[in-house]
């Protein structure tokens, strides 16, 4: 699959606006009942000759594909930010909470100042700097694409380390979402250090408590 060039719209459309310096934005992790929520923030080189292909949503690749382009968006990059929030942030702050922290995080963590930022869809920001949500931004856009799949990687390779710590849970297969395998063992074996209480409460009322 090439990079098609209906994901740089955005870019192109800033870029003639005059911002020289264009950020994309995503996370990994809102959803699941354990471990953090990882957001990435990615200034990507926009010449022709420098855009990777095959670059596309990370929920749309294959974990080996989604691992190749991690490595060439990280070699590739102008520079990127990857941050964690931790599950007892999320429990304290609620997960939507927990993904701005973390994306405005990211901004501030970059080696280089964007001029505008381009987020897969989340409101409510405090950022210094212009920016824009974009509903399903991870496939529309070619910088918040690659902040997907860095998120994505890197959290999930965050769970397979994580397994080797918890392994009752089988991390390393669901990554912390909730299949039947996984609320099966947090109802045999209850929660852990990484759990997400108010996630988890559903399944396991509380127990552990």
């Amino acid at each position: 699959m090439n990079t098609k060039e209906n994901m740089l719209q955005f870019e192109h459309e800033y870029a003639k606006k005059g911002y020289k310096t264009i950020a994309g934005m995503d996370e990994a992790g809102r959803g699941p009942l354990a471990g953090p929520v990882v957001c990435a923030c990615v200034i990507m080189p926009l010449d022709n000759d420098k855009i990777i292909q095959g670059v596309n949503d990370s929920k749309k690749l294959t974990p080996k594909k989604r691992d190749e382009l991690y490595e060439k968006i990280k070699n590739t990059a102008v520079c990127y930010s990857i941050q964690e929030v931790d599950n007892k942030t999320i429990d304290k702050i609620n997960i939507l909470n927990a993904t701005r922290l973390g994306m405005q995080n990211c901004v501030k963590n970059l080696k280089v100042a964007p001029d505008f930022v381009l987020i897969d869809y989340i409101v409510g920001l405090e950022l210094d700097v212009p920016n824009i949500p974009i509903v399903k931004g991870d496939a529309k856009s070619y910088s918040i694409a690659c902040a997907s799949i860095l998120a994505k990687v890197y959290r999930d390779r965050l769970m397979e380390e994580l397994d080797k710590k918890y392994p009752e849970y089988n991390f390393k297969k669901h990554k912390g979402y909730g299949t039947k395998e996984h609320i099966e063992n947090l109802k045999k074996f209850g929660k852990c250090e990484i759990h997400r209480d108010t996630f988890i409460k559903h399944f396991i009322g509380d127990k552990n408590d």
